[in-house]
């Protein structure tokens, strides 16, 4: 399967979740609703997962965590926030350096229509 292809999987997920849920609730709630579709749909993923960070020889324990990456694919970002800033699009761009995966998306739940709060980013493409 492509990232693409895995991409418009996740996005039909995530729209499944907004319809069902609505937006205005808690980022952990929403994240919970798509790993239980992402498992129900069969597709691997791992949950709040550890982004090692190295500067020269030394592993620095940074803190960084992706929401979720599925597949070893797709990084996802999940906000449910009132604004996407730089800021966030920026922590996206940096996960997806750090993992060398090629595609991510930085999903805003708190949108009237989900698909306003879907960014896509690419790294390396």
């Amino acid at each position: 399967m492509t990232e693409n292809d895995l991409s418009q999987i996740v996005v039909d997920l995530c729209l499944k979740v907004h319809r069902t849920l609505g937006p205005g609730l808690l980022e952990s709630v929403y994240e919970e609703a798509l790993c239980y579709e992402l498992r129900k749909a069969g597709l691997a993923y791992k949950r709040q997962q550890e982004i090692d960070v190295f500067y020269e020889d030394i592993k620095m324990n940074a803190g960084f965590r992706a929401d979720i990456i599925v597949e070893e694919k797709l990084v996802l970002e999940l906000k449910s926030i009132e604004a996407v800033l730089p800021v966030h699009l920026k922590v996206l761009r940096t996960y997806l350096r750090l993992t060398d995966i090629k595609l991510g998306l930085l999903i805003n739940f708190n949108v009237a229509l989900l698909n306003d709060g879907i960014k896509r980013l690419v790294n390396n493409l």
